[in-house]
């Protein structure tokens, strides 16, 4: 069986697809870079790991 060239449509089509993909490309690119950016400079951030810590309890008359 012979195989067809590819129709005018599907050259449209790929390039159409090539340009959504290099888009999206640069957006995950994009959300990466602010999330190491963002992690980056906040610096050591503490957790809750279910212990007391005083610097947390308020002071005064409560």
């Amino acid at each position: 069986m012979k195989l067809q060239p590819l129709h005018e449509l599907h050259t449209r089509r790929f390039g159409r697809n090539l340009g959504v993909g290099l888009l999206l490309a640069l957006f995950v690119a994009l959300v990466f870079g602010l999330t190491v950016v963002k992690v980056t400079s906040i610096g050591p951030m503490p957790a809750f790991d279910h212990a007391v810590r005083p610097e947390l309890v308020p002071q005064g008359g409560e």
